[in-house]
């Protein structure tokens, strides 16, 4: 058992009991090829939870300044992580994600950039739509249907992919392919918000 695979037991078997977690679709998940995960944003355990929770490993950007930190600069790459300057178009970041795309990995984003607490999803930046027309990826919807309180009922919901090739067949722009990206992710919440 390689780091991660130990990581993802450990965080697994301490978070799924807090939050009685619920996973529903991972039939929709691709065995293989590269996937764009792209999930709404309600809490800084969001990433770990998306982590655990997908049956195949997920690299994400997490912001350069954790790389620094004595711990965590050793931990972070045997998770899959890798640095991203915030604020800034981190070139290298954007290559080491498409590259990981197209090596057919999963790379795992949240498109509304930052946590919404409001319980609304909030407006995607055209990034998530970059990385899918530019990674020859699909893309996986998630939701995650909270709260995230101890005992209550955690939800993580993947849906069906989101075949990105007639979009890049017509060049769409990044902006319309991340509306796209939305709306699907919209759906699961309005599909199962109310079954929580």
């Amino acid at each position: 058992m390689d780091f991660y695979q130990f990581a993802k037991s450990v965080v697994f078997t301490a978070l799924k009991p807090i939050y009685r977690m619920e996973v529903i679709g991972l039939e929709n998940f691709p065995k293989e090829g590269g996937i764009l995960l792209c999930s709404n944003h309600i809490d800084a355990l969001d990433p770990p939870v998306v982590g655990i929770t997908s049956p195949r490993p997920v690299n994400f950007m997490a912001k350069e300044e954790l790389f620094k930190l004595p711990i965590l600069k050793s931990i972070l790459p045997s998770v899959h992580a890798f640095p991203v300057k915030r604020g800034l178009s981190d070139r290298q970041a954007l290559r080491t994600a498409l590259d990981l795309l197209k090596q057919g990995q999963v790379v795992g984003i949240f498109p509304e950039g930052t946590r919404n607490k409001t319980g609304t999803l909030g407006k995607g930046f055209s990034g998530a739509g970059f990385f899918a027309l530019k990674g020859e990826a699909n893309v996986m919807p998630c939701a995650i249907i909270g709260p995230y309180k101890p005992f209550r009922r955690l939800k993580v919901v993947y849906g069906k992919p989101i075949d990105i090739a007639p979009y890049r067949e017509r060049r769409a722009k990044a902006e319309e392919v991340t509306e796209v990206i939305m709306a699907s992710i919209q759906e699961i919440l309005d599909e199962h918000y109310k079954k929580i």
